[in-house]
């Protein structure tokens, strides 16, 4: 293999551990991870930019317009955080193009000189004697045939180093146009990190004000508050009900449906982190638990499953295939429906409308029906999840 070759051999190395491995030390979130993560906060605000639209309607202060705010804060700092990140890599990436670009510029330069010394060393035995004297003037046949095995060798030399400048001529210019391409990447992150970041600064200010406004309502916050645990209890109870009563009569059913009973429930089981959402568009405004009140000070709310802020007159689905078993009125949480799969069970409420009937089967993403929006123009509905007669945490089953 000729020095050249190996030069060759050793740039092309030399460019993959300059752009390739820095970035490994990134993981997979380098390049596709970070914008698919910024495309998903982007689509986040759009949502919640709609929700909080609707909520601004009614020109009250409500706490359902601060959740939507405080949605809107927590996507744009995430949006931000994740154009910190792609403007770092790309900075770093930047940098790596520029040494990439010196060093194959050096190459160049070197196979440059090397092919002009080669020429002229041609060009000067040409005029110092003729091609066919060299071979003519060999001492033996041997010798002549060597001599002609030289100067074939150098004439190829000559094409490969003509060739190799070429191709490193095109290896530079690509490198170029990848910086370039960088750059204009670099240059839209940046504007667009500005706006977002003037954008927070009115959000942030728009909730200070807000919070002032709910704070003066503190008598009211109260009541609602009282009725809100109120409904939610009667909401308990009519489920405790249900799955006592369903426990007792599953008790007289025969084998054959017990074991129906077990595949739905060993198939339920599986969906862990995978259930579909039961509404399109929105985000989870009151988390499972005992959670703290957003303005007054030590009261908490005890949370049996979650709340899903959305869009008004948005459809409701059910999250996997089971049977409706109650469908019911509860004040405060409006129109609930119950969905069974095996041993556990779905709760929808605050619902505006229900298109299901008692004992229908139903499959995943069937609509059971619309959203209530309520007075103060908030749209949200009441999501859980049991297993038997226990409560779990409905976010951990829904899809990411």
């Amino acid at each position: 293999m000729s020095l050249i070759n190996l030069r060759l051999i050793n740039l092309r190395l030399l460019i993959y551990v300059l752009l390739f491995v820095p970035l490994a030390l990134f993981g997979q979130k380098s390049k596709t991870q970070l914008e698919k993560e910024r495309k998903e906060n982007e689509v986040k605000i759009i949502e919640t930019e709609k929700i909080l639209t609707e909520t601004k309607k009614v020109r009250s202060a409500t706490l359902g317009q601060l959740t939507a705010l405080n949605n809107q804060i927590n996507s744009r700092e995430s949006l931000i955080k994740s154009i910190d990140s792609e403007l770092i890599l790309i900075d770093l990436e930047i940098e790596e193009l520029s040494v990439i670009m010196e060093d194959i510029d050096l190459y160049l330069k070197s196979l440059k000189e090397e092919y002009a010394k080669m020429v002229y060393k041609s060009s000067k035995s040409r005029h110092g004697f003729h091609f066919l004297t060299f071979l003519f003037a060999s001492d033996s046949f041997t010798q002549l045939y060597r001599r002609i095995k030289y100067m074939e060798q150098y004439a190829e030399a000559r094409r490969l180093q003509s060739k190799q400048i070429t191709e490193t001529l095109k290896e530079l210019n690509d490198q170029q146009r990848e910086q370039e391409k960088r750059r204009s990447q670099q240059k839209k992150l940046r504007k667009s990190q500005v706006v977002e970041s003037q954008t927070l600064i009115l959000l942030k200010q728009e909730k200070n004000q807000l919070i002032s406004k709910l704070t003066e309502k503190e008598g009211n916050l109260k009541k609602e508050m009282d009725a809100r645990k109120l409904s939610i209890k009667r909401l308990d109870k009519v489920i405790a009900d249900l799955i006592k009563n369903e426990i007792d009569r599953e008790k007289k059913e025969s084998a054959n449906q017990q074991a129906t009973t077990s595949k739905i429930t060993g198939k339920f089981s599986d969906q862990l982190n995978r259930l579909r959402w039961p509404v399109k568009s929105g985000f989870i405004s009151s988390k499972f638990g005992i959670q703290k009140d957003l303005i007054l000070k030590n009261v908490t709310l005890d949370n049996t499953g979650i709340d899903i802020q959305t869009k008004s007159n948005e459809e409701v689905v059910v999250v996997f295939e089971g049977e409706v078993r109650i469908k019911a009125f509860v004040p405060g949480q409006n129109n609930v429906v119950i969905v069974k799969h095996g041993n556990y069970y779905t709760v929808y409420s605050k619902l505006k409308t229900v298109s299901v009937k008692q004992g229908q089967f139903l499959k995943a993403g069937e609509v059971i029906g619309e959203v209530y929006t309520n007075s103060a123009g908030i749209s949200e509905m009441h999501f859980e999840v049991w297993l038997d007669k226990k409560k779990l945490d409905p976010e951990k089953w829904l899809a990411d």
